[in-house]
């Protein structure tokens, strides 16, 4: 019996008018090189030298090209085949990084997920990729992610190949791929797609972004410019390495385009991260603004030699301009601000700007065709300093989400500009100062939470009537969750629907950080306004009952 072919998948595509694409390629932005490319040489220029160190681990680049071609050859001989996604869900190892190189190599495509997804998340990627492979840590932190490997093959057929890195039991152990190198492909096309990352949704499951090489590379290319990153530099990688911002902020990739050294943290916090920064005389790191202000707490009784560290950038969510003073005096060390997205536009700090600058804003676009727009309700622009939506187009800002023609119609406008979502001020110079989401995301410490998606799950217990989540300020995570339940009956208890939300298989940041139990959202509630603003209405009456600080 032959075996019955797979269904044709819906094609990988990243396109931009062919006037844009001369205009960039004429500007030096987009110059033809691929990620499997820029490896080769950088194999072939610092052989020798350490690209990459994790926990006991340290790879030379040379060591790295061949580790990522043993990879890549192994999955071919599995029987993948070149453009075939694979679902990468790994930690801060460096297998995290020889994998993906060897998929770049074997002309596979890496669909990023979190370490802390669960299986309503990773399945619903597998289905939007059409990814047909999958590749994980055995078990991190308790959670055994081949149970899960196990949930995700049971209710997805087109999943065939389950590669763990680790005790891998029924599974295929990465350490045991071997392949033949000559079957490894050329290079691709530097305008074909390198991967797919995953963006927030506004009904909470993921939307997936195509990112091309020619984009992708000129990002971190330009950003080590921007952040001074050389190959004498040592990058920490303290956040989670599938993040777009330790990616390539300048992050990992742009380290290793440099020829610099990359340290990958297994823990943020300063107990973890601060004896790696002494032992390997880090340089850079990228941090949420929660993590920034327990390293500068932590720095000022630390034993460990922290004076390596030249430049701490903060992203992820707005850092306020008090927060920022904290972590300059904590860490005694240049801040940069980021503000940036996995869809493209990253803003700098420049490690030149005055500290006025630095404390007050988010920074100016990496690129001079970075085009900004920042618009009031109709549409219209807003004069110099008012606050309106961010729209951007330019030459690593996508012009479509992958399979998902509902979203692109909503966050894309006819002539291509990308609507972020964000509202911002612009001052002189193309400084931005972030003033908030125009959607219902909650920014938990740099995670992204859909208000839609924990309404849902709340709204699925048998005992809650009604439910709307909602943002409220917090100090140490920038903005945490609250949950406002109108119960059926009886109503359960705090923790009760905590945990009922956890055993839904969410991440955990995605649990409410707060529940709230009310007898009724109000006379307005009903058919009368939009959610977003029964979510407003209630965080601010909660806060004016409560005294929080706004």
């Amino acid at each position: 019996m032959h075996p019955v072919p797979a269904p044709p998948r819906m094609p990988l595509r990243q396109s931009w008018p062919p006037a844009l694409v001369a205009r960039y390629r004429a500007a030096g932005y987009w110059r033809g090189e691929t990620f499997p490319g820029f490896l080769r040489e950088r194999a072939a220029q610092y052989a020798d030298d350490i690209a990459v160190v994790g926990g006991d681990t340290r790879l030379s680049y040379a060591r790295l090209w061949a580790e990522a071609g043993r990879i890549g050859a192994g999955l071919l001989a599995q029987g993948l085949v070149p453009g075939d996604r694979v679902v990468v869900q790994l930690g801060n190892t460096v297998d995290f990084v020889s994998v993906v190189c060897g998929l770049f190599r074997a002309g596979l495509i890496p669909v990023y997920a979190l370490p802390a997804h669960r299986f309503t998340e990773v399945a619903h990627v597998l289905r939007k990729a059409e990814a047909n492979a999958y590749i994980a840590g055995a078990a991190v932190e308790g959670f055994d992610y081949r149970t899960l490997a196990r949930q995700l093959q049971a209710d997805i057929p087109a999943l065939r190949h389950v590669l763990i890195v680790g005790d891998a039991a029924e599974f295929v152990a990465v350490s045991a791929l071997a392949g033949d190198a000559a079957r490894l492909p050329p290079d691709p096309d530097p305008q074909s797609v390198a991967f797919l990352q995953l963006s927030g949704g506004s009904t909470g499951l993921s939307k997936l972004i195509p990112r091309t090489h020619d984009d992708y590379l000129y990002s971190f290319r330009a950003s080590n410019e921007i952040c001074a990153i050389g190959r004498d530099s040592v990058y920490l990688v303290a956040l989670p390495a599938a993040h777009n911002f330790p990616m390539s902020s300048p992050g990992f990739f742009g380290a290793l385009y440099a020829g610099a050294r990359v340290v990958l943290s297994p823990g943020a916090g300063p107990d973890v991260a601060f004896p790696l920064i002494a032992r390997e005389r880090v340089t850079c790191v990228g941090l949420v603004p929660p993590l920034a202000l327990l390293w500068a707490q932590a720095a000022a009784n630390t034993a460990h030699d922290l004076s390596s560290l030249a430049v701490v950038q903060v992203g992820g969510a707005k850092l306020v301009p008090e927060a920022a003073r904290r972590v300059i005096d904590g860490l005694g060390c240049r801040l940069q601000q980021v503000f940036g997205m996995a869809e493209g536009l990253v803003n700098y700090t420049r490690l030149h700007d005055p500290l006025d600058c630095v404390i007050h804003t988010q920074g100016r676009p990496i690129s001079a065709d970075d085009e900004v727009l920042v618009l009031d309700d109709h549409g219209n622009p807003v004069a110099e300093g008012e606050v309106g939506h961010l729209l951007t187009r330019g030459p690593y800002t996508i012009r479509g989400y992958h399979n998902d023609p509902g979203a692109n119609a909503r966050a894309f406008t006819e002539d291509g500009f990308y609507r972020t979502g964000d509202r911002v001020q612009q001052l002189p110079g193309g400084y931005l100062v972030v003033q908030g989401r125009a959607g219902d995301h909650i920014n938990r410490a740099g995670e992204k939470i859909s208000a839609e998606e924990i309404e849902d799950h709340l709204l699925a217990h048998a005992s809650v009537f009604d439910a709307a989540v909602v943002s409220m300020p917090d100090a140490y995570l920038g903005e945490r969750s609250c949950a406002f339940v109108i119960a059926r009956g009886d109503p359960p208890t705090a923790a009760s629907l905590k945990a009922w939300v956890r055993g839904r298989g969410l991440a955990a940041f995605k649990v409410p950080d707060q529940v709230v139990f009310v007898e009724a959202f109000g006379t307005t509630a009903v058919g009368k306004i939009s959610r977003r603003e029964l979510r407003a209405q209630l965080r601010e009456r909660f806060i004016e009952q409560t005294g929080e600080p706004r």
